[in-house]
């Protein structure tokens, strides 16, 4: 439990170290450091969609848009060039992966879906049409 914990605290300075390498290594892809140079803004500026000020789920979408700006990058770059600048003890992408599953489930679903890109439109209260059979 204790190197648990340890691993948790060293996360933090870890990534924020992890985050500036990629940000400045030359192999990662502009459009990687464009993601992710956003989603470092996001978290330090202080217009949020769900606001820092509210406990624990003001910090939820921050933690999102970071794991999968990261997951993202992780699926792209190369895998040297990760290993390289990561200097945490955990495997980085199961780590990521469990931080962006758990902090989905605590979002609310229309702000989930506006951080997915993704804005479902209400159903129509008619039933669909249907085939004609000839």
């Amino acid at each position: 439990m204790k190197a648990r914990m340890i691993e948790m605290l060293l996360f933090l300075p870890n990534l924020v170290r992890l985050l500036f390498s990629l940000l400045r290594d030359s192999r990662v892809s502009s459009a990687d450091k464009a993601i992710l140079a956003g989603t470092i803004i996001y978290v330090i500026a202080p217009i949020d969609v769900i606001p820092d000020f509210i406990p624990f789920i003001g910090l939820v979408d921050d933690a999102y848009l970071v794991a999968i700006a990261l997951l993202r990058l992780l699926n792209r770059a190369d895998q040297r060039v990760i290993s390289e600048h990561w200097h945490g003890q955990a495997d980085l992408k199961e780590l990521v992966t469990g931080i962006s599953q758990i902090a989905e489930y605590f979002l609310p679903k229309r702000i989930k879906n506006v951080l997915r890109g993704r804005i479902e439109r209400e159903r129509a209260s008619s039933p669909a049409p249907r085939a004609v059979n000839q």
